[in-house]
């Protein structure tokens, strides 16, 4: 993200998941204020991706989204096996950059992936 307060926010929140994991107290509303500077920023993307983790935390109570996949060597596509924890970490860290060309396309499938599991 943009702004350093929101950085700030972020960085916050990825020690609160290192120590407590992904339904320490709080997560969900560090959240849904980390989404308000994404709508100050303006970015639509940043925004969906950061309301649909909250929502998918609040109904499912854990974070085991399928959105990272390795290829064996016959082009089969298969989950990469990754913890509630180390997954949420992995989204927000790419937030924190979430204007690099690389960051936006993983966000991007975090949100697709986050969608179809949600509706």
């Amino acid at each position: 993200m943009k702004l350093e307060a929101a950085n700030k926010k972020i960085q916050a929140l990825i020690k609160k998941v290192e120590k407590e994991g992904v339904l320490a107290d709080g997560v969900i509303e560090a959240l849904k204020e980390i989404r308000k500077y994404a709508l100050k920023e303006e970015d639509p993307l940043v925004t969906k991706v950061l309301r649909l983790t909250y929502e998918y935390l609040e109904e499912n109570k854990s974070f085991d989204v399928k959105v990272q996949y390795e290829e064996d060597e016959e082009g089969n596509e298969f989950p990469v096996e990754i913890d509630d924890k180390e997954n949420l970490l992995y989204l927000l860290n790419l937030l924190l950059r979430s204007d690099h060309k690389i960051n936006r396309e993983e966000i991007k499938d975090y949100r697709t992936t986050l969608k179809e599991e949600l509706y």
